[in-house]
């Protein structure tokens, strides 16, 4: 298992960076690296772990090879748990394990929170996981998988805007707003609509 190869997984702000190991049709297992850490922290674990698994260790978002989000955004745990299932997405695997190193466990468990059905085992070096107060889980659990969800499912859909004549394009926005007047319609869109030569 010395021998690794490079991955590259494209995201809307760039690429996602990871090293995998092992046979291609081995049981999957996703490793998540520490806090200012890279995938390079499972370089001497990977050889010393059984062989029959295909271990990919990703780079996340502004770390190791991944390209760093747009200046001025802050990098949240929850958008390393969006960077989990973007990989998990790109390499189409329906059900994994997770081993997360630190900062790497508690993304880890966070994402085993939110997508139980997508993990067989989760495996936790030096880390707690993730723990919420019971009274907060039913209500987090919904909110935030909700929101990963939309954001993937938006950018799969990422077509290019429609261009439409004026009037329709404050029709539009008078039907998605009802307590907008149409004065106050056309004022919004002054500064809300581009015109190209399509509309």
């Amino acid at each position: 298992l010395a021998m690794f190869s490079e991955l590259k997984f494209p995201v809307p702000w760039g690429h996602v960076a990871a090293k995998a190991w092992g046979p291609l049709e081995g049981h999957p297992v996703l490793c998540l690296h520490g806090w200012l850490d890279n995938a390079n922290t499972f370089d001497k674990l990977i050889p010393l772990l059984p062989r029959g698994c295909y271990y990919v260790a990703m780079d996340f978002s502004g770390h190791g090879l991944s390209s760093h989000r747009p200046a001025g955004c802050p990098y949240h745990f929850l958008d390393y748990v969006t960077d989990v299932r973007r990989v998990a997405e790109a390499l189409q695997w329906r059900r994994f394990t997770l081993m997360g190193h630190s900062m790497g466990g508690a993304v880890a468990g966070m994402f085993c929170f939110l997508y139980p059905e997508m993990v067989d085992k989760l495996i936790l070096l030096e880390s707690l996981g993730f723990l919420l107060a019971p009274e907060d889980t039913e209500a987090w659990l919904k909110s935030k998988r909700r929101v990963i969800d939309r954001l993937l499912s938006l950018e799969a859909k990422e077509q290019t805007p429609k261009a439409r004549s004026p009037e329709a394009a404050l029709q539009r926005l008078l039907e998605a707003n009802s307590h907008l007047t149409a004065e106050g319609g056309a004022i919004l869109l002054q500064r809300g609509a581009t015109e190209t030569p399509a509309g």
